[in-house]
């Protein structure tokens, strides 16, 4: 009767101790829905910017183009020691959560292109960063206050879907508190590689 009270014993024992780990492993994957939140990110055409620049070895059909010594296709047939113009591009991953906030990670600036004048960099940077004036969602207008300071924001929903908020005077508070859209002044930055791939950054107020 020993021996078998004792077998019984650690036969509990281990049944229990089996049970206690499936309890906690199911913990571990239980989720609570109340505190999921969903992320959902994008990368997006952010900014271009033009810069001056040396022609510096030849190497094949390519050059490298100093000051950075950055190694591009020669297609304008340059020398060695020409100055030219660069086109440069950054992207952006946009992560916008279930509140509409976002989140934004910039890429390095990249040379895309080089160019043998400044007017011809113009041309194409005129058509890839595009000012538009238009009405967006006017999602509201509120009002904080802090140390006896109040200030006013607007929230704006941009036709990317991205919501923003920005500081308004008491002025354009009350222009815009029973408003449902805004006139507003975008910048429209274009892909170079798909133009029809666009991104829209606020730039201001159209009045």
């Amino acid at each position: 009767m020993g021996m078998k009270r004792k077998f019984w014993l650690i036969l509990i024992t281990l049944s229990l101790l089996v049970l206690s780990a499936c309890g906690g492993q199911s913990s571990v994957f239980h989720t609570d829905s109340g505190s999921e939140t969903t992320l959902n990110s994008v990368r997006v055409p952010w900014d271009y910017r033009v810069q001056e620049a040396t022609v510096g070895d030849l190497i094949g059909s390519d050059m490298t183009v100093l000051p950075d010594n950055e190694l591009l296709p020669n297609d304008g047939n340059y020398g060695t020691g020409d100055k030219i113009w660069i086109l440069q591009f950054m992207d952006a991953e946009l992560t916008t959560d279930e509140n509409q906030k976002n989140e934004v990670r910039l890429s390095a600036w990249n040379t895309i292109k080089s160019y043998a004048d400044k007017a011809s960099v113009d041309k194409d940077l005129a058509e890839l960063k595009v000012s538009i004036t238009t009405d967006v969602d006017l999602v509201g207008v509120y009002k904080t206050e802090y140390k006896e300071k109040t200030r006013n924001f607007a929230v704006l929903e941009l036709p990317t879907g991205n919501r923003i908020k920005q500081p308004i005077d008491d002025a354009r508070y009350k222009e815009l508190e029973k408003k449902k859209t805004a006139s507003v002044v975008l910048e429209e930055v274009h892909d170079f590689a798909d133009y029809d791939s666009a991104f829209a950054k606020f730039r201001g107020w159209a009045k």
